[in-house]
C-alpha cells in the first residue's frame, strides 16, 4: 500500500488529508487517477482518499475511490447515484445459451406502470416508485451496465458460499445498472448553481440521493424479474445487492463513494468482464479503506483507445462470442468495442489485491453464459424471419 500526505492551505497543519491506494506495485494504474486523487485530497474538508486496486481516472473525480470529507460533495457521487451490482438465484432446466439469448426481452424498452401494467415483472414492485421517476424503469442503461445470465463457476470458500445458498453449477442472474436519468437530474441542479462546490444543505441533497439509491435498487430488481419471466423462471429476492455509487454519514463525516462498494461486512459481487468470470467477496475492510472494496475490473483503455484498437483487432462477430464460450446480445457496434474484455483490467489482480490486504474473502466465482449489454434487434428480425419461412 502506497501512502501520500498533502497539507491543504485552507486547514491546519495538524489535519493533513492522506491517500491510500491498494494496489500492489504489478497493479497498472494511470497516472491521470493519481493526478485526480490528489486533487480530490485538496479538496476543503477533505479527510482521507481511498483508492481501490481498479482505479481508474473518471470525470473531474477517480473512479474506484471512497473518500471521507467534513464537507459533502455531489460530484464526488457522480450523476449515475444508485448504479450497483444485484445478485438474484434462478432456475432454469437447460441453460443453452444460443437459446437463452433469443428469448431475453428488449432491456432498452421502458415499462410504464399505466401502459405496461399488465406485465408480470411488476410484482416484485410494492410501494410508490421513488420521487415518482417513472423514466427508464426496466431498462439498462449504456456504458459499462448490463443484465447476465451465469453459473457459479469455483466454490471458493465453502462456508460463505453455503450461507448464500450457492453451489457449482447453480445459474444467477447479475444486473449492473443505476438510477438513470434521476440521479443525472440530481447532480445536474446541484452543478448549475454550485458548481463542483459541496452541498449547502447536505439533508436537501441526502434526502433527493437517498430516493435514488432505491430507485436504482428497485430497477434491478425489475430488470432481473423481467429476464426471468422472459426465460421461463420465477423472479427471486437478490442474495447480493449493494451501491457503488453513493454517499453516506459515518461518523459524523460524509463517506463519498464512487466505483466502489461498501466493505464493512458485506458481501459484493466484484464484476469481471463478458468474457472472464466475477468475483463473489465476503468484505471486511477497514477504516484505511474507508470501509470499502473495489466494484470491478476497472477500465484500462479509455473508449475512444477501446474503439481504435478493437477495430484493428477483432471483428464484430468474434466479439459476440466471448473467451468463455458466452454470448453478447448487443445492436451497438461501437458499445461492443468500447467494452470488450480487453478494455479492462485482469479482474484476478485486483481480487488479489484486496485479498493481499485483507480487505476481501473470495467466496465463488460466477462464468458468463449471455451478456444482455444492449438489444439486438437484427437478431429479432431474422428470428421472425426464420419463423415466417418454417410456415410456409
Amino acid at each position: 500500500m502506497s501512502e501520500l500526505h498533502l497539507r491543504q492551505s485552507t486547514l491546519p497543519a495538524s489535519a493533513p488529508a492522506t491517500i491510500s491506494v491498494f494496489a500492489s506495485p504489478t497493479s497498472w494504474i494511470e497516472s491521470d487517477a493519481h493526478t485526480q486523487c490528489r486533487q480530490v485530497a485538496a479538496l476543503d474538508g477533505m479527510i482521507h482518499v481511498a483508492a481501490m486496486p481498479d482505479l481508474h481516472p473518471g470525470k473531474g473525480a477517480p473512479i474506484g475511490a471512497a473518500m471521507t470529507s467534513r464537507l459533502l460533495y455531489p460530484f464526488l457521487v457522480g450523476s449515475d447515484i444508485g448504479c450497483g451490482i444485484a445478485v438474484f438465484p434462478i432456475r432454469l432446466k437447460r441453460p443453452v445459451p444460443e437459446k437463452l439469448a433469443a428469448r431475453f426481452p428488449d432491456l432498452d424498452r421502458p415499462l410504464h406502470p399505466e401502459r405496461d401494467a399488465d406485465d408480470p415483472a411488476w410484482t416484485v414492485v410494492s410501494g410508490e416508485i421513488p420521487a415518482g421517476h417513472v423514466e427508464g424503469l426496466g431498462t439498462v442503461g449504456r456504458g459499462n451496465h448490463f443484465v447476465e445470465l451465469a453459473r457459479i463457476g469455483a466454490v471458493l470458500d465453502p462456508t460463505h458460499a453455503g450461507r448464500l445458498g450457492l453451489a457449482a453449477g447453480d445459474l444467477v442472474l447479475v444486473v449492473h445498472t443505476g438510477s438513470r436519468g434521476l440521479g443525472e437530474r440530481i447532480l445536474r441542479e446541484h452543478t448549475e448553481r454550485h458548481g463542483a462546490g459541496p452541498a449547502p444543505d447536505p439533508r436537501a441533497y441526502l434526502a433527493r440521493h437517498d430516493e435514488a439509491v432505491r430507485w436504482g435498487a428497485l430497477n434491478r430488481r425489475l430488470l432481473a424479474a423481467r429476464v426471468a419471466y422472459a426465460l421461463g423462471a420465477a423472479p427471486t429476492e437478490p442474495i447480493v445487492d449493494q451501491c457503488h455509487n453513493l454517499v453516506e454519514v459515518r461518523d459524523g463525516s460524509y463517506l463519498h463513494r464512487k466505483g466502489a462498494a461498501p466493505g464493512d461486512g458485506r458481501d459484493v459481487l466484484i464484476a469481471g468482464t463478458r468474457g472472464t468470470p466475477s468475483y463473489l467477496v465476503a468484505a471486511h475492510a477497514g477504516p484505511e479503506a474507508n470501509y470499502s472494496v473495489a466494484h470491478g475490473a476497472g477500465r484500462k483503455m479509455s473508449r475512444a483507445d477501446a474503439l481504435r484498437r478493437g477495430r484493428a483487432k477483432h471483428t464484430v462477430e468474434e466479439l459476440r462470442r466471448t473467451p468463455v464460450g458466452s454470448l453478447v446480445v448487443c445492436g451497438d457496434r461501437q458499445l461492443l468495442f468500447e467494452e470488450a474484455p480487453g478494455a479492462y483490467k485482469r479482474i484476478e489482480q485486483v481480487i488479489a489485491d484486496l485479498v493481499e490486504h485483507r480487505m476481501a474473502t473470495p467466496i465463488a466465482t460466477t462464468v458468463p453464459l449471455v451478456t444482455y449489454k444492449t438489444a439486438d434487434l437484427a437478431v429479432g428480425s431474422r428470428r421472425d424471419e426464420r419463423r415466417r419461412r418454417g410456415r410456409r
